[in-house]
């Protein structure tokens, strides 16, 4: 790939490389959509079309590698996420809109699931304190990105981006408990 921005010059380019990550964005949609409410009316196809359309839309991005695309992405179907609860909740005033969080497995366990808004403010909240840690968390949990491609999509180390995800799963794991008791 090459470091020509997304726009309608290189909007060629990404349409040459999202068949190579089609697969992979529509494992991470369908993970992240499986992790959700069994009611929720996004489908992964329809989210990475939405993203997709985020995509070319923008005009200062640059994508060097896989884990870029992967790490773009992912933050746009958190902030795609975030806009569709926010609409749903806006139309029925609560819900049981979840996601799993904190779990390095591939699988979500669903004694781990949280509110989903709970999150998204708490991982704001870290980002206040360190907002590296707070872009691993994001990537790991959103993106589902291995400690590898976060490190490549952050330039730094596996070994930074490993303690940044120790530290973050720490503070959020505190934040998140004292949020789910006051609830």
């Amino acid at each position: 790939m090459s470091d020509a921005p997304v726009g309608s010059s290189s909007k060629d380019e990404l349409d040459a490389v999202l068949p190579h990550v089609f697969p992979e964005l529509h494992r991470l949609a369908a993970s992240l959509l499986w992790r959700e409410r069994s009611s929720h009316t996004l489908q992964p196809t329809a989210l990475v079309s939405e993203v997709y359309l985020r995509l070319v839309g923008q005009r200062t991005l640059n994508f060097n590698n896989r884990a870029q695309v992967l790490g773009v992405a992912a933050q746009m179907m958190r902030r795609i996420l975030c806009t569709h609860e926010e609409a749903r909740r806006a139309e029925k005033r609560g819900g049981d809109f979840t996601i799993v969080c904190l779990d390095d497995a591939p699988e979500p366990r669903s004694s781990n699931k949280l509110p989903f808004d709970l999150v998204d403010e708490t991982l704001h909240k870290l980002a206040k304190v360190n907002e590296r840690q707070a872009k691993v968390a994001e990537l790991r949990i959103f993106g589902g990105l291995t400690v590898e491609e976060v490190g490549e999509f952050l330039s730094v180390s596996a070994a930074t981006v490993s303690r940044d995800w120790f530290s973050a799963k720490l503070w959020l794991t505190r934040e998140l408990s004292r949020g789910v008791h006051t609830r």
